[in-house]
């Protein structure tokens, strides 16, 4: 597949990168010269320098040949206009735009987005997206990464195991025998920062940071199990009044369980706009550092805080102070991938990456075949995919032990019809089923190839 790829910050590079990896024929755009050149120098991908919806800028990227055009520069107007250029110039087949300012998506002109308009057949919201990633967080506090599947049937827990797990040390295998009725599967464990999926001899150590598949019925057994107990979250604290936070706390407002929710945001005009559109939450204007202000707040009392402004440093100040206040449990917004290995010294309970999310998003849209949905883990090292099997699957008909699946690849589950079961060896895949992978990223292709016969990209 040949990919234009408009925008080589870290959204852009995250996914050159997966797509380069996986032998696709991609060409990077950015009006950074040396965004660019950090691009080619440490990737298989080739790179143009230039304004990406300049017409001739993507006739040097290829685009009269392209498959995709991915817009993910940092200006919504220039990504419009590339999908649009892409479309009427070029005919590029398929084309995905990044698109941040909310004025874009209200439902009313969501009609503007198709063929004969704007030209744009997948719209990416980082901050909706981001927005869903921390109401899941909040609605499992104990993890430290969630993503739901299979139709809001089956979750995706990332867990830290403590002292506290009664499972530790104890071979995987053995939690069939001692839970035989539990829908759940250990699919990737992370051992001193490398990750890997476990073999059924591994043993769980304390420290390990766990990926568990799980039926959504059996979430709150298979925490108990693994040593993590439930909070109900009543009384939230929000710092900052963005796009984020607005979506947030608009969706906590809309429960029917009353949650109690306020909000620090210091830019007064951005405190006001948040203060007219909510209801029931109290916007307070001033600057989430201040530790009068997070008093006033409440954050002694409260059962979360989300720091989720545009400043990483600030969000892990916020969160270390409102830990210190008594809260127990702080989620920051993190942008910056290489400040991850500090949430554990900092106490930080969980962080939410953007970069992650929106990468997440993208590949939902271009992976082969019917890939329903695509999560990536940790800084691009695994996916966690949810694909339909075709009759024409090389896995279709065949029992879970008789397929010979990659080292770095597990099932986390299978659903077949409206029911989500446990995987077993002794299982048939039949097609029409939808199965739930693990896999390592060196390991993607050998899993596309095994869910289709001939590359079918859209």
């Amino acid at each position: 597949m040949k990919v234009i790829i408009c925008g080589a910050g870290q959204v852009g590079w995250q996914i050159a990168r997966q797509l380069a990896g996986e032998k696709n024929d991609v060409t990077i755009v950015d009006i950074n010269a040396e965004l660019v050149r950090r691009a080619t120098e440490t990737l298989d991908v080739q790179g143009v320098v230039g304004f990406a919806s300049h017409p001739d800028v993507l006739e040097k990227a290829g685009a009269r040949d392209a498959d995709m055009v991915i817009a993910a520069t940092h200006s919504d107007e220039v990504n419009m206009v590339t999908c649009q250029i892409a479309q009427a110039a070029f005919n590029v087949t398929r084309r995905i735009a990044r698109i941040r300012a909310q004025s874009y998506l209200e439902t009313g002109y969501s009609d503007l987005y198709n063929t004969d308009r704007l030209a744009i057949d997948v719209i990416i919201s980082p901050e909706l997206e981001v927005a869903e990633a921390a109401l899941q967080r909040l609605a499992a506090p104990e993890t430290f990464d969630t993503e739901v599947f299979m139709q809001g049937r089956a979750q995706l827990l990332g867990l830290q195991l403590s002292a506290e797990c009664p499972v530790l040390n104890t071979p995987l295998r053995q939690l069939n025998d001692l839970f035989p009725t539990l829908r759940a599967i250990v699919v990737g464990v992370r051992r001193e920062g490398r990750l890997f999926a476990p073999d059924p001899n591994d043993q769980l150590l304390e420290e390990d940071q766990i990926y568990l598949f799980t039926h959504a019925g059996d979430v709150p057994r298979s925490l108990e199990i693994f040593g993590k107990k439930s909070h109900k979250q009543e009384r939230v604290v929000i710092i900052g009044g963005g796009n984020v936070g607005l979506t947030v706390a608009r969706v906590l407002e809309a429960r029917s369980g009353r949650v109690r929710v306020r909000m620090i945001e210091k830019d007064r005009a951005t405190a006001e706009t948040a203060a007219d559109a909510l209801s029931r939450t109290i916007v307070l204007n001033g600057d989430g550092m201040n530790m009068d202000l997070l008093a006033e707040a409440g954050v002694g009392r409260a059962d979360a805080v989300l720091a989720v402004t545009d400043d990483d440093k600030t969000n892990l100040l916020v969160a270390v102070r409102a830990k210190q206040a008594g809260c127990p449990l702080t989620i920051a917004l993190v942008n910056d991938p290489t400040l991850a290995p500090l949430m554990a010294p900092l106490d930080i309970d969980a962080y939410i990456n953007p970069r992650a999310t929106t990468v997440s998003s993208i590949l939902r849209h271009i992976r082969h075949g019917r890939v329903r949905a695509v999560y990536s883990i940790g800084d691009g090292e695994a996916e966690m995919i949810e694909a339909q099997v075709l009759s024409t699957s090389p896995i279709s008909g065949r029992l879970i032990r008789e397929i010979a699946f990659p080292e770095g690849v597990l099932v986390g589950g299978v659903m077949k019809g409206d029911r989500v079961l446990k995987p077993e060896p002794a299982m048939r895949i039949e097609p029409g089923d939808v199965v739930a992978i693990f896999a390592l990223t060196k390991d993607i292709p050998e899993v596309e190839r095994l869910f289709q016969v001939s590359i079918d990209f859209f």
